[in-house]
C-alpha cells in the first residue's frame, strides 16, 4: 500500500438517505464526499472522495463503520433460515483435524483441534503411537481465541521450538521460544517480525528471522491496524538468551525497499540458503552462504557489526529456485526456469555455471514440490487437471521409480526427513474430511497404510456428487471447474448456485472439503462450483502469466464464463446465482459486478483489493490497464446503459479491523461508493437490491480466525446467499 494521506482531515459526520428494497426499506449511511481530493496520475485527474475513510482511527470512520455494522444487521435479522444454518454448519463443523505428523530430533509432533476449540493444539509423542502430550495450546492465550500460532521451527535436536504469536490475526508476529523437554517458555522475545521464515543454526544456539523496522504508529495503538507500508525487511540472526536489541543485522538491501527474504538451513547445518523476492510472483534471487567458512562463527559477525558474506548463485527475477536438497556442495532445486510447469534441476556451487536437469518438465503435468526421503528417493507432487498425482524418483538419476496410488484429489501436507525411511501424506477432496497415509520404504517396495481418517458423525458423503467441467472464456479458452450438487440433480435452470474464484498470485484451487458448502448442497438444494481461471497456477506459469499484469481481464473473463456455462447447463438462473471470492478473489468479485451485473443475483467479496490506484506505485503502462478494471473507479449505474431492469446484485463486502495485509479501507471506500452511486445520490433509484458490508472486529485477513469467528462468517454470508436467492430450507 503507498503511503496514505492523513492530514487536513475533516471529521465527517454520516448521514443516512433511503434507498428502496424489494423486502425492506434501508436506510444507507452516508459519509459525505471530499470533492476537493483529486489525485494526478500520468495525466488524468482522478477524484478520490472518500480518502478520509483511509484514516481508521478518525470519528468519521469509525461512525460510518458503526452505522454499517447496524444496516448490516437490520438485512441479517431478516435471513430466516440462519439460526437452522448456524445449528447445522456447528454440527458437521464439529469433527476432529489434525495435521500429519513430523518427526523432529526424537520426538513426533502434531496438531489438532477437537472439533470446534478456537485454536489447533500442538502435541508431542515419544513415537507415532506413544501417549500424546500437549506442548503449546494456544486456546490459553486468549479468553476469546484471538491469539493464535503462525509460524514455528524446532531446533536441530529439538530441544528448543521457536513459534510466532499473532493477535486480532494480524500478520505482525513476536516470536517466542519455549524449552521442550520441561515446556518453559524462555525469556526470549523477538517484535516487528511479519512474513518470517525460521532457520535453526545446527549448533542449537539461535535461528535467523525476518523482522521490519518499527512503524510510524502515529496515533494507532493496535499492531495490524495501521496503514503504513512495511519496507526494507532485514534478516537477522537471535542467539537464545539475549536481548532483541544485539541481534546481528545479517541481510537487507537499502536500494530496494520491498524486496524481501526467506532463509533456509540446509539438512547438512552447513549452508544458509537466501531467497530474495520482490512480490508473489513466482520469482526469486538465490543467494547461500557457508557457514562453516566464518572465521569466528556468527559470534565474529555480532562483535564486527559485519553482514553475512553472501555469495549470488541467482541475481535476477528470471524464474524461481526452491531449495530440495543438497549434498555438499552438490544442491538439487525445483525451478521454472525454461520449465513453465516446473522441473527439477542440479547445480555444483563448485562450477555456478553448469546446470543439468535432473527430472525433465511433464508435457501436461505440473510439479508442485519434491521432498527428500530415505537419503536417496523423492516424493514428487504433480498436479494434473487440478488434481494430485504422487510418485517415488531416485534422487541421483532423477528416473521414476514407482507411482503411489490416490483418489481424484488434493495432497495438502508431506511430511519427510531425509534420514527417515518413511513418510507421511494428507489427503483431502471435497467428500473426503481428511485421511493421513504412511508410507514405508524401509523393504524397498512402498507400504501404504491408513494412519489417521477423519469422520463425521450424521454425514452421508453419498448423498453428493462431483463433476469436472470446462467453460469457454471470451477468447476460446478452456476453463476448468468443478461442480458439487445432489446425486440425480435435474437441471432445470432453478437451483441456487455458488461460484467461487480466486485467479491470481500462482494460486490453485484444489479440491478440498467444505462443511460450509456441503450445508448449502444438502439444505438449499444449492449447486456449489470453483473455479480455475487464468491466473492462478492451475496448469503452470503460462497460465499464471496469462491471468496477471496486462492479461488480467483474462482472469474476469474466465470467471464470468464460469458463470455463463452453469446457467446454460441448467445448474442456475441469473438472479439465483451467486459469485464469491477472498482476497484477490475478492477483487474478481468485485471487477465482476462492475462489468456483468446482469448476470449474478447475489456477490460476497471477501477482504479485496478494490482501489488498485492506491495499492502501489505504478507506471503509465501500468495505469492503462489498473484504471479499467480498478473496483472503485468502475462503479456505473447500468439501467443508464439503456437497460432499467438492470441493476447491481445483492452485495456484501467483508473486511476487519486488523487486516494489514489489505486495509480495511479498500472495503470501506468501495461500500460509501456503490452506495453513492447506487442509491443515497438518487431520488428514484432503480437498485432494490442491497448492498451492506460486514466488518469483522479482532481479525485480520484470514489467517489465525478463531473457530466461532469462522463459523460466524459462513453464517453470514450463506444466510444472505439464500435470502437473496430466495432459497427455502430443506431438512
Amino acid at each position: 500500500m503507498a503511503p496514505l494521506l492523513k492530514s487536513n482531515v475533516i471529521s465527517f459526520m454520516p448521514e443516512v438517505m433511503p434507498c428502496k428494497s424489494r423486502m425492506w426499506p434501508l436506510t444507507y449511511p452516508r459519509f459525505e464526499r471530499d470533492e476537493t481530493c483529486i489525485e494526478s496520475m500520468h495525466g488524468h485527474k482522478i477524484p478520490d472522495p472518500y480518502r478520509p475513510l483511509e484514516v481508521p482511527k478518525a470519528r468519521a470512520t469509525q461512525e460510518f463503520i458503526a452505522s454499517q455494522v447496524e444496516l448490516t444487521k437490520s438485512v441479517l435479522s431478516t435471513c430466516d433460515t440462519k439460526e437452522k444454518l448456524r445449528e447445522r454448519i456447528t454440527a458437521v463443523y464439529d469433527y476432529p483435524k489434525s495435521s500429519c505428523p513430523y518427526r523432529r530430533g526424537n520426538k513426533c509432533f502434531y496438531s489438532h483441534n477437537s472439533g470446534l476449540q478456537a485454536q489447533s493444539v500442538l502435541y508431542m509423542q515419544d513415537s507415532l503411537d506413544g501417549e500424546a502430550e500437549v506442548l503449546l495450546d494456544p486456546n490459553t492465550w486468549s479468553e476469546d481465541g484471538t491469539k493464535s500460532l503462525e509460524i514455528m521451527k524446532f531446533s536441530s535436536n529439538a530441544e528448543y521450538l521457536a513459534y510466532g504469536q499473532s493477535s486480532s490475526g494480524s500478520d505482525w508476529i513476536t516470536i517466542k521460544v519455549i524449552h521442550v523437554a520441561d515446556k518453559i517458555t524462555l525469556d526470549d522475545t523477538l517484535s516487528w517480525v511479519k512474513f518470517s521464515s525460521l532457520a535453526w543454526t545446527h549448533d542449537n544456539r539461535g535461528f535467523f528471522y525476518n523482522r521490519y523496522p518499527k512503524p510510524t504508529m502515529n496515533e494507532i495503538e493496535d499492531e495490524g491496524t495501521e496503514t503504513d507500508s512495511n519496507l526494507f525487511q532485514e534478516l537477522r540472526y537471535h542467539f537464545l538468551g539475549t536481548d532483541q536489541s544485539q541481534d546481528i543485522l545479517c541481510w537487507r538491501d537499502s536500494e530496494h525497499a520491498q524486496w524481501f527474504s526467506r532463509a533456509e538451513i540446509t539438512d547438512d547445518g552447513q549452508y544458509l540458503v537466501l531467497s530474495i523476492e520482490e512480490s508473489c510472483d513466482p520469482v526469486n534471487r538465490l543467494y547461500y552462504c557457508n557457514l562453516s567458512t566464518l572465521p569466528q562463527g556468527l559470534e565474529g559477525l555480532r562483535q564486527n557489526k559485519e553482514h553475512l558474506p553472501m555469495i549470488k548463485l541467482i541475481d535476477n527475477f528470471d524464474a524461481q529456485y526452491e531449495l530440495v536438497a543438497n549434498e555438499g556442495s552438490l544442491f538439487t532445486f525445483l525451478t521454472n526456469k525454461d520449465a513453465p510447469k516446473n522441473k527439477l534441476t542440479r547445480v555444483s556451487l563448485d562450477d555456478p555455471s553448469s546446470w543439468k536437469d535432473v527430472v525433465p518438465e511433464s508435457e501436461s503435468d505440473v510439479l508442485t514440490s519434491a521432498d527428500l526421503v530415505n537419503r536417496q528417493q523423492l516424493v514428487l507432487c504433480y498436479m494434473s487437471d487440478v488434481k494430485h498425482l504422487l510418485q517415488l524418483n531416485d534422487l541421483q538419476s532423477g528416473h521414476l521409480l514407482q507411482k503411489l496410488p490416490l483418489e481424484i484429489g488434493s495432497i495438502c501436507e508431506i511430511s519427510s526427513r531425509p534420514e527417515d525411511a518413511d513418510f507421511f501424506y494428507s489427503f483431502t477432496s471435497f467428500l473426503t474430511p481428511g485421511i493421513i497415509y504412511r508410507c514405508d520404504l524401509s523393504s524397498g517396495t512402498p507400504d501404504l497404510s491408513v494412519l489417521k481418517e477423519t469422520k463425521i458423525a450424521n454425514w452421508d458423503r453419498s448423498l453428493f456428487e462431483i463433476r469436472q467441467e470446462f467453460a469457454t472464456s471470451k477468447d476460446e479458452t478452456r476453463v476448468p471447474m468443478f461442480v458439487v450438487a445432489k446425486k440425480g440433480l435435474v437441471r432445470n435452470g432453478d437451483h441456487p448456485a455458488v461460484l467461487y474464484g480466486y485467479g491470481g498470485f500462482n494460486v490453485s484451487l484444489m479440491p478440498y472439503f467444505s462443511v460450509s458448502r456441503l450445508v448449502l448442497v444438502q439444505h438449499y438444494g444449492a449447486v456449489v462450483a470453483t473455479a480455475n481461471t487464468r491466473g492462478g497456477g492451475e496448469y503452470g506459469e503460462k497460465w499464471h502469466k496469462a491471468g496477471a499484469l496486462a492479461n488480467k481481464q483474462n482472469c474476469f473473463d474466465d470467471f464470468i464464463a464460469c458463470g455463463e456455462h452453469l446457467i446454460k447447463e441448467g445448474y442456475t438462473q441469473n438472479k439465483k446465482l451467486c459469485i464469491e471470492g477472498g482476497s484477490n478473489g475478492g477483487l474478481l468479485v468485485a471487477v465482476c459486478i462492475n462489468q456483468r451485473p446482469d448476470l449474478f443475483g447475489c456477490a460476497l467479496a471477501h477482504v479485496g483489493v478494490m482501489d488498485m490506484l492506491r495499492f502501489q506505485k505504478f507506471t503509465i503502462e501500468e495505469f492503462d490497464w489498473l484504471i479499467k478494471y480498478s473496483p472503485l473507479h468502475n462503479v456505473k449505474r447500468p439501467w443508464e446503459n439503456g437497460t432499467k431492469s438492470i441493476q447491481y446484485p445483492a452485495t456484501m463486502l467483508f473486511t476487519a479491523d486488523h487486516d494489514d495485509r489489505v486495509v480495511p479501507s479498500h472495503s470501506l471506500k468501495l461500500l460509501a461508493t456503490l452506495q453513492y452511486e447506487l442509491c443515497t445520490s438518487l431520488d428514484n433509484s432503480q437498485q432494490t437490491n442491497p448492498i451492506i458490508g460486514r466488518i469483522e472486529t479482532k481479525a485480520g485477513h484470514g489467517s489465525g480466525r478463531p473457530t466461532m469467528k469462522i463459523i460466524d462468517e459462513m453464517v453470514d454470508a450463506y444466510s444472505f446467499f439464500a435470502k437473496m436467492t430466495d432459497s427455502a430450507w430443506i431438512e
